[in-house]
């Protein structure tokens, strides 16, 4: 059985405080409040409050693990991230990722 997106190894969805713990590794930009956007790794902004949303060019956003819990990878904070959800689903399950930019979003 395949686990959907923003789960655990288990297929739990993660709790509100793992939520704002990866949240929190989003990178801040000056002048924009950081509880309602931020960054993610690629540039691509993210909204709290998008969290799970998946509509095209939209700043919705997923909890991301940096290596795959297919390649052995945890579900400790220091091994997730937060990805708009379409560069999410270009990252997938490679590991090391490199290169999984789709989309940057300018608000």
């Amino acid at each position: 059985m395949e686990r959907k997106n923003n789960t655990d190894r288990y297929g739990n969805e993660f709790s509100e405080s793992i939520k704002r713990q990866v949240w929190e590794k989003a990178r801040i930009v000056p002048g924009v409040d950081p509880k309602r956007r931020r960054l993610d790794i690629c540039g691509a902004w993210i909204e709290w409050n998008q969290y799970g949303v998946t509509k095209e060019y939209r700043t919705g956003w997923e909890i991301d693990h940096i290596k795959p819990i297919a390649k052995g990878g945890t579900d400790d904070v220091s091994n997730l991230q937060p990805l708009q959800w379409q560069n999410n689903r270009k990252k997938a399950d490679r590991f090391p990722a490199f290169n999984y930019q789709a989309v940057t979003i300018e608000l």
